[in-house]
């Protein structure tokens, strides 16, 4: 075997991929109690924090293709949690909406996500120093070095759904 062969457990995408596969497994039950997926609770979130949006805005914030989200959206109106509405003047552009339904679902989305944070075993620093590495390395990647001064300025604007930062 060679010194310059390829190792799984050096490799930063492995990394990545069985950290996101750990997080999301443990999101996973918490979140069917409720009736969302994990990808439909990312398109949940985006609208508790930001409020209303288009398909492309929320598309946008979750680093995503639109056609990648519009099944997630179909399924989330179809269940009742959202509406969706076209523009008075421009009808290809759709607004997402919670609905009194996906709005009460914030409360118990904030305590599955308290302990799955909980579950982490990371303080409050260093879930947050991790998160903050991570954005930047998103940014570095997509080329999109404003994207971590985005983060810390939305971070600051929103009121957080737990005490501390999130897992």
């Amino acid at each position: 075997m060679s010194a310059g062969r390829l190792k799984l457990d050096d490799q930063l995408c492995f990394a990545l991929y069985a950290a996101t596969n750990a997080v999301t497994r443990a999101y996973r039950p918490r979140l069917a109690q409720i009736g969302l997926t994990y990808p439909q609770y990312l398109i949940m979130m985006v609208l508790w924090q930001d409020g209303p949006r288009t398909l492309g805005a929320i598309a946008s914030r979750l680093c995503l293709a639109q056609n990648a989200i519009t099944p997630l959206v179909d399924r989330l109106e179809n269940a009742g949690f959202i509406i969706r509405s076209r523009n008075a003047t421009d009808r290809r552009v759709t607004t997402i909406t919670l609905t009194p339904m996906g709005e009460a679902l914030h409360d118990s989305a904030a305590a599955a996500q308290g302990e799955v944070r909980c579950q982490t075993m990371l303080d409050d620093a260093e879930l947050e120093k991790m998160r903050d590495t991570l954005l930047a390395l998103v940014a570095r990647m997509e080329g999109d070095h404003d994207l971590p001064d985005i983060a810390a300025a939305d971070r600051a604007d929103i009121q957080p759904l737990h005490e501390g930062p999130g897992a």
